[in-house]
C-alpha cells in the first residue's frame, strides 16, 4: 500500500480526524446550525430564525418586495440571500444591480452585528456596483426601485457606522427604503 493511499487510525492520511460536513437534500455543504436574525451561527439544538431557502427564482418585483419585508423586519442577512437568488438566476445583464444590492444588505448585517469596518466598507462597495450599474443602463428606478435614494441611504449610512455616530445598529430602524417610500 503506497503511503499516498494509506490512512492512519483516524481514518485520514493526515492523521487528523475526519471532518463531517453538514450536507443539504442535493449533497452541497450547508451549515445545518440554526441562525439568528443576523445570520449569526447558534448552538445546534436552539431555536434560530427560519432560513431563506437558495436558488429561489423570483421576479425582479417579487424579489424586491420579499426583501424589503426582510429588511423591515430587521433580518438584512435574509435579504441579501434573497438578492443572491436573483443575481445568480437573473439576466447577465442585471448581475451588477442585484451583487451591489446583495452586498448593501450585508453591510446593513455587519454594522448591526457591530462590525463598523466590514458594515462602512461593504455599504460602499454595494453603493459602488449599484451605481456603476445605473450609470451603465441610465436605469434610476428598475423595477419600481429608487436607486439614487439608496445610494443617498447607503452612503450616509456607511459615515455614521465609520465614524461611531450610528451607535448600534438597529437593522429595522436603519432599513433602506428600497422603492423609496416612507
Amino acid at each position: 500500500m503506497s503511503s499516498a493511499s494509506s490512512s492512519t487510525p483516524s481514518g485520514t492520511p493526515s492523521g487528523r480526524p475526519a471532518v463531517v460536513r453538514d450536507r443539504d437534500s442535493e449533497g452541497r455543504a450547508r451549515n445545518a446550525r440554526p441562525r439568528d436574525g443576523l445570520g449569526r451561527p447558534l448552538p445546534y439544538g436552539a431555536d434560530g430564525v427560519p432560513r431563506q431557502p437558495e436558488g429561489v427564482v423570483r421576479t425582479p418585483r417579487e424579489t424586491v418586495a420579499e426583501a424589503q419585508a426582510l429588511l423591515d423586519a430587521g433580518r438584512p442577512f435574509h435579504a441579501h440571500e434573497v438578492f443572491e437568488d436573483a443575481w445568480k438566476s437573473g439576466p447577465r445583464a442585471e448581475r451588477t444591480l442585484w451583487r451591489g444590492l446583495a452586498q448593501l444588505a450585508v453591510g446593513l448585517t455587519h454594522a448591526a452585528r457591530g462590525n463598523a469596518t466590514g458594515g462602512a466598507r461593504l455599504l460602499r462597495r454595494g453603493a459602488g456596483a449599484v451605481e456603476e450599474w445605473a450609470a451603465d443602463t441610465g436605469e434610476r428606478t428598475p423595477y419600481g426601485m429608487d436607486l439614487p435614494g439608496l445610494l443617498v441611504w447607503a452612503r450616509e449610512l456607511a459615515d455614521a457606522v465609520e465614524s461611531g455616530a450610528a451607535g448600534v445598529v438597529d437593522p429595522a430602524k436603519r432599513a433602506p427604503r428600497l422603492r423609496g417610500e416612507a
